[in-house]
């Protein structure tokens, strides 16, 4: 992992760690979050998207018209 120093005013910075601190993170996490969003995928949506993936070839569907089932066959306790 590499680091990363920025300059910014010493106001601006103590508003933000106390922001941080009242949403129960850092201003690193808080950074690194917004660069991870701003540079693209996180980590969060490639997985959804590999398991979206995953689902479209594995073929199982309920159909074309998909599948409903009415309340009595929901709470059928056979």
């Amino acid at each position: 992992m590499a680091n990363l120093t920025l300059t910014l005013d010493d106001d601006t910075l103590r508003r933000a760690r106390i922001r941080a601190l009242e949403q129960g993170t850092s201003v690193n996490a808080l950074v690194r979050d917004y660069l991870e969003r701003y540079a693209g995928e996180s980590a969060a949506a490639e997985g959804l998207r590999s398991f979206l993936a995953a689902t479209e070839r594995s073929g199982a569907g309920s159909g074309p018209e998909g599948r409903s089932w009415t309340r009595d066959e929901l709470y059928d306790r056979r």
